[in-house]
């Protein structure tokens, strides 16, 4: 089976790689041993945005660098995709009133454009006949219409693969034909090469 696989890097992230050491993940290996065998997988589309860094850890951008750039030249089949990140300051109510104050000015960092990225591309592969089966790596309810569309209007089989053990969405779920999780074995045994063969990419000392 035909298989285009979309992953929400954030998502991904957040909800299966913070806090571990398992950052040097190899997409295709992963997506491979979570799907079953008779899907042929044809092109991995990740979705992110640029980061920055922060007072506490000014190399986040460098690793982040490292890891596409390795990505991409071990797998071709990787294709990244990015929004961006937007900052404002915002004002929000405290959790436990302090002092008599019940507010306090807050910098608010939202990441934009990839989930809407992955949906237009999910919609509009399926429309080209690129794929037979979508599948959806993030557990973001907004990708619940596209991923409708797709297995209602075009006949595509739709995949959900959850980050990490939480439950799935379920706005998402009911409109995938099976869904799967990411769990921490998975990730141990998906790891790209260090070096990656025939460069000098190597895996951040800090992964």
């Amino acid at each position: 089976m035909l298989t285009f696989v979309y992953v929400d890097g954030f998502n991904l992230c957040y909800g299966a790689l913070k806090g571990t050491s398992w950052k040097w993940l190899d997409l295709v290996a992963l997506c491979e041993m979570v799907l079953q065998q008779h899907h042929d997988i044809l092109k991995i589309k990740y979705f992110t945005a640029r980061v920055s860094g922060t007072p506490s850890d000014q190399s986040k951008p460098q690793r982040q660098d490292v890891y596409l750039r390795a990505l991409q030249r071990f797998r071709r089949e990787v294709e990244v995709y990015f929004g961006h990140i937007l900052r404002h300051r915002v004002r929000a109510a405290l959790a436990q009133p302090l002092g008599g104050r019940h507010t306090a000015e807050v910098i608010m960092t939202e990441e934009k454009g990839s989930d809407v990225n992955l949906a237009v591309h999910l919609v509009n592969d399926s429309w080209l006949d690129a794929y037979d089966c979508g599948v959806v790596v993030s557990n973001d309810s907004d990708l619940a219409e596209a991923m409708r569309l797709v297995r209602e209007q075009q006949g595509k089989r739709i995949g959900l693969v959850t980050p990490g053990t939480g439950r799935p969405s379920q706005q998402l779920k009911k409109h995938a034909d099976f869904a799967r999780h990411i769990r921490t074995n998975g990730l141990r045994h998906s790891q790209l090469p260090d070096p990656i063969p025939g460069t000098n990419v190597r895996k951040p000392a800090a992964w």
